[in-house]
């Protein structure tokens, strides 16, 4: 009879679900399933930290609109990649977990790295499961790959006893489980349609928000024709930068407050009402405000803000629905309204403001002055990951984005350290497709601290990843070398360092070289040029450009605070 192992039924039925891509890190009880995913046609990628593996499996879900695996030891190994998973639940992308435990015989005895794996992922997961048996390994695979896609994406776990790894099985036994198709399409009920429209029509002060569900759900050439048939001014999240380039004359990104505070109508894309867009409510929107709501999941419907209009389904769908009643009726905003006037206005001020700032000369250099060189050198087509508190905020502003879903960041989460896992996935998916495009990862130096060991995979797997720490010696702010070295001599740092700095001029960039990579200290415009053009022309190794700002450097002045504290 031909036998199977769990190993290979795993690895197989993931390939069957066009799973192409697993992350991890190998010990007792998985390594065999890498092996078997590598031998059944799967990219693995062993990373250095379990945290970092699921940031990068979820990337690709985002990318890809297919999961990728994480596969971790039981226990310790679970545990740090929980951090991952709830990221991934909370972005909206698909991730498949797979977990070693302990062996079924050992349950409750104290087994090694032992844990409640499947009920601790539940908190983190839409599904968490252990198979039952090697039978039925591939219908649990498909149903987590099936989860993870369908409805509101999000993470699925699978729980794998050590002993069920290597155990065998006649493959007669075992039903063959086909490839779950795309998720189902669904439309807006019509006359809710109409009713949007008709709302559109009426506004003064109209905005379009597009969100990165938009971007995941592919809706960026239905979503062209309606903006530019119907003339509305639009707004990208943060994610949702590129699904309409960012140069596209409709786009009023730089003038973001004063869109939000006097829209009268907005039309919300695949983007929810929480503290990204400060909740929908005052002071950082108007009191009343009618919100359109578009979404694939009824709960998000009203959550904070009741809806004018709530459109239920696929995004893509429901833009060519209202594309179509666009078309039919002949209507577009007018061009030459006195809210387009305030919106370039108020563009045109804030890009001289910036302007302003990134050409000073004087040294140690500025966020603007960085991001200024930076945007001039980056080619349209790259893919930029981004993260940190000011580098992230300030990038978001001054980096554009052409092509959708070319952006990644610290999301709805907010976390840091999820950059060099992105990059790492980005670049995976960019190596395979072959089509030269560049990844570029701007981080913080506080950010780059979660994940810095990462270089090293980048180095092994010669993945062309650029990055560039904007090295700022802190958390939010830092202090410079000269008053670091006073403040030692006065006694223990414990008890006098500032609780936000960093080591002053930390060279991240030898980091970098120790494993093979490039690595640069950058400390003027000269070298940061030339720095990052050598960077972008070597296709061979990473590199890392180590990026010596002010550290009193900060964002010009706002007119709210990036956190709004709205009243619930």
């Amino acid at each position: 009879m031909d036998e199977v192992t769990g190993a290979e039924l795993i690895a197989e039925s993931l390939k069957t679900q066009k799973v192409e891509y697993m992350f991890g890190i190998v010990g007792v009880p998985i390594i065999e399933v890498a092996m078997a995913a590598q031998a059944a046609g799967i990219k693995y990628v062993g990373m250095r930290n379990e945290q970092a593996a699921c940031y990068a499996a979820s990337a690709i879900g985002y990318i890809t609109g297919r999961p990728g695996a994480c596969l971790v030891v039981s226990g310790p190994g679970l545990i740090h990649a929980l951090g991952g998973m709830a990221n991934a639940n909370m972005n909206c992308w698909p991730v498949i977990v797979i977990g070693g435990s302990s062996d079924r015989n050992q349950e409750t005895a104290g087994a090694f790295q032992e844990f409640p794996q499947v009920e601790a992922c539940r908190l983190y997961s839409k599904f968490s499961a252990r198979p039952s048996c090697l039978e039925a390994i591939p219908s649990v695979i498909e149903k987590a790959v099936r989860t993870s896609i369908y409805g509101r994406p999000g993470a699925c776990y699978v729980d794998i006893a050590g002993d069920m790894v290597n155990a065998k099985v006649d493959r007669i036994k075992v039903r063959d489980v086909p490839c779950c198709p795309p998720p189902p399409v669904s439309l807006a009920d019509h006359s809710a349609v109409t009713k949007a429209i008709s709302v559109l029509k009426a506004a003064k002060t109209p905005l379009v928000i597009i969100g990165k569900g938009a971007a995941y759900g592919k809706a960026e050439t239905v979503l062209r024709q309606f903006v530019e048939m119907s003339g509305l001014p639009f707004l990208p999240t943060p994610m949702g930068k590129g699904v309409l380039p960012d140069d596209h004359p409709n786009c009023v990104a730089a003038a973001r407050s004063r869109a939000l505070l006097e829209a009268d109508v907005v039309l919300l894309l695949g983007a929810r009402l929480n503290w990204i867009l400060h909740f929908g409510l005052p002071p950082r929107f108007n009191p009343k405000v009618k919100i359109i709501q578009v979404d694939l999941c009824a709960e998000e419907m009203g959550n904070n803000l009741r809806p004018a209009v709530a459109l239920l389904g696929d995004i893509s769908a429901i833009v060519n629905q209202l594309l179509m009643c666009v078309q039919k009726d002949g209507w577009k905003y007018p061009s030459n309204t006195e809210w387009w006037g305030v919106l370039q206005k108020k563009m045109a001020a804030n890009a001289q403001m910036s302007r302003s700032l990134a050409l000073k000369t004087t040294l140690p250099m500025n966020y603007y002055t960085v991001f200024h060189h930076i945007s001039q050198l980056l080619p349209h087509d790259c893919v930029i990951v981004s993260e940190g508190a000011n580098t992230m905020d300030i990038g978001r502003t001054m980096l554009n984005n052409y092509l959708p879903r070319h952006r990644l960041d610290a999301g709805t989460f907010g976390t840091m350290g999820v950059g060099l896992g992105f990059a790492i996935a980005a670049a995976a998916v960019e190596k395979s497709c072959n089509e030269g495009k560049r990844v570029v990862c701007v981080e913080g130096d506080s950010a780059f601290g979660f994940s810095g060991m990462e270089v090293e995979t980048m180095c092994r797997y010669n993945l062309p990843v650029i990055i560039i720490v904007v090295n700022n010696n802190g958390i939010y702010s830092g202090m410079d070398a000269e008053t670091w070295k006073e403040m030692a001599t006065m006694g223990d740092l414990t008890s006098l360092a500032p609780v936000a700095c960093l080591l002053p001029d930390a060279r991240y960039d030898e980091v970098m070289t120790a494993f093979g990579g490039r690595g640069f200290l950058v400390r003027t415009v000269e070298e940061l040029r030339s720095a990052l053009e050598l960077s972008l022309s070597d296709w061979e190794r990473p590199s890392l450009l180590n990026v010596l700002i002010d550290p009193s450097s900060d964002r010009k002045q706002q007119e709210f605070p990036w956190l709004t504290r709205s009243n619930l």
